[in-house]
């Protein structure tokens, strides 16, 4: 079960990534937002943000070292890259720990599936947010790179 439960988490996060990696430089600093809300480059970030916040409730010595992007930050590529890398690996030390009952892992209420559900889904929601984004803003992704979210079999 421990390897199931690692590899889709792990594979939630490769999406991330391989989306990171396919989207432009204008594509990452598209918004629909009228007002200042967040564009694509700040739905990743969020990602991350939430990962940390997460963890400084849930396991604070996991969250140790993780910088949060400050609100409005449009981080480049390589910086969303190398903080979802991290922060992901410290979310699987987590879940780890928390299959395995370790004290000071608090995982939510209803059990350890609920804990990982929570942070897929929540990121699903906003790999969302961010194809219509691109696809408004017409920088939509290659056909391939669309369907590829949805091979997790073959990521």
């Amino acid at each position: 079960m421990k390897y199931e439960l690692i590899e889709a988490w792990r594979t939630n996060n490769r999406i991330n990534l391989m989306l990171i990696e396919q989207i432009t430089r204008e594509g990452m600093a598209a918004t629909l937002s009228k007002r200042g809300g967040r564009g694509v480059a700040g739905e990743f970030a969020h990602m991350h943000n939430v990962r940390v916040m997460q963890l400084e409730k849930r396991a604070k010595d996991l969250a140790v070292g993780l910088k949060r992007f400050p609100t409005g930050a449009v981080p480049t590529k390589a910086e969303l890259k190398k903080a979802l890398s991290a922060s992901a690996k410290a979310i699987e030390k987590f879940l780890v720990d928390v299959l395995a009952e370790r004290p000071k892992r608090r995982g939510f209420r209803k059990g350890l599936f609920t804990t990982l559900s929570y942070f897929v889904t929540h990121e699903a929601h906003h790999r969302g947010r961010i194809l219509l984004t691109l696809k408004v803003s017409g920088n939509t992704l290659d056909k391939n790179t669309q369907m590829g979210i949805w091979g997790w079999d073959q990521l």
